[in-house]
């Protein structure tokens, strides 16, 4: 592995050294590195790119690690992850996707997760997507996610891209039942002419099923990002989708809600605020000594804390 996929690793997934338990590294859609553990087993697809992560019913704090990498240009990367979590285990995994481009081809990996979780299983999902590189190829990240959750399950999912990536459309479907809850937190940050566009469909099918889906970002420059969201409430429900974003010279932020309320028992709210920076923020903070430009970037990190 050379200095480009372990600065990658380290930025993505927050590798250091070789972690403990179950993992696999995908890098330039080869495998670069795989373990599987007693409770979690990780195989190969026979039938197309990608492999299987099975976790055994029962499993308590483990963590898995499926970062991908891309390298260099004239890449294009397409795999299909399916991950079965055995019922009322309870893991974190970590999957996120880093690509690198220092020439004038485009770096783009496009990740297709599928998730099925039984009863009662619990799941914590970090994927971290990052792009550097010099060069004026594209760098292009497309995952799709798509997740059925059984009764009881919950699954939540933290997103995070700032910066570096050049496009990138995002889609995730869910499916629940009784008592599944499902919570979606996004962080974006674009610049330059960055596109980003996201897609949330959940279906609540269950009883007392609830989803949370929130998104925060950051448009700078003449970047421009899309946010849908469609939640069916189909029975005794709660959902909620939240869209906030900050856009900063001509960037543009869109957000497009449908919320569909298919049972008298199904509660459903979506709220969007998208907006410039207050004037009386930059100027108190910029009265204990820091410039425009550090006052800006200091309401933005705290922003997408």
């Amino acid at each position: 592995m050379d200095r480009i996929a372990k600065k990658l690793l380290e930025l993505v997934a927050d590798w250091k050294g070789e972690p403990q338990g179950a993992f696999n590294i995908r890098e330039n859609s080869g495998c670069a590195g795989r373990q599987s553990t007693e409770n979690v087993r990780i195989e190969s697809k026979t039938d197309q790119p990608g492999i299987d992560i099975i976790v055994k019913k029962n499993t308590k704090n483990e963590k898995i690690y499926i970062p991908a990498l891309v390298t260099h240009s004239d890449v294009t990367d397409l795999v299909y992850n399916d991950f079965y979590i055995g019922k009322n285990a309870d893991v974190t995994i970590v999957a996120g996707c880093g690509v690198h481009s220092d020439g004038c081809g485009t770096a783009e990996h496009d990740g297709i997760h599928r998730f099925f979780l039984e009863k009662g299983a619990r799941v914590l999902y970090l994927e971290k997507h990052i792009g550097i590189g010099e060069g004026d190829g594209q760098r292009i990240i497309n995952p799709q996610t798509y997740i059925e959750a059984d009764e009881n399950s919950y699954m939540e999912m933290e997103t995070t891209q700032i910066e570096g990536v050049d496009s990138t459309k995002r889609f995730s479907k869910a499916v629940l039942q009784d008592g599944a809850k499902l919570v979606i937190k996004e962080k974006i940050m674009t610049h330059g002419s960055q596109y980003a566009e996201t897609s949330f469909e959940v279906d609540l099918n269950g009883t007392d099923s609830s989803a949370h889906l929130i998104s925060r970002s950051v448009a700078k420059d003449s970047s421009k990002q899309l946010f849908l969201s469609k939640v069916n409430g189909n029975a005794k429900c709660a959902g909620h989708s939240e869209c906030d974003a900050i856009i900063m010279g001509d960037g543009s932020v869109s957000a497009i809600p449908e919320i569909s309320a298919n049972c008298v028992d199904a509660a459903l709210i979506h709220e969007a605020a998208i907006g410039k920076i207050a004037g009386e923020q930059l100027v108190k903070l910029m009265t204990l000594g820091l410039t425009e430009k550090e006052a800006e970037n200091r309401i933005v990190e705290g922003f997408l804390e």
